[in-house]
């Protein structure tokens, strides 16, 4: 599957949340670029993964995360 570029809602209120995002991202494979717009509270993720994982690997982050679709 070719990467696609997915855009997701997260409850993010500071930097901390933030970098619990980055440090979940980091770690994950299959995923070649992502954005975290903390003002903005999106994610613009990257990747060839399905977006259930993409989502539920999000919200171990344990903040409020929604899909909003492709970009």
């Amino acid at each position: 599957m070719p990467n696609q570029v997915h855009e997701f809602s997260v409850d993010m209120t500071c930097e901390g949340c933030s970098s619990a995002i980055i440090r979940i991202l980091a770690r994950m494979k299959d995923i070649e670029d992502y954005n975290v717009d903390l003002a903005g509270k999106r994610v613009i993720v990257v990747s060839s993964l399905p977006v259930e994982t993409l989502l539920e690997t999000l919200k171990k982050s344990g903040k409020e995360t929604t899909y909003i679709g492709v970009k």
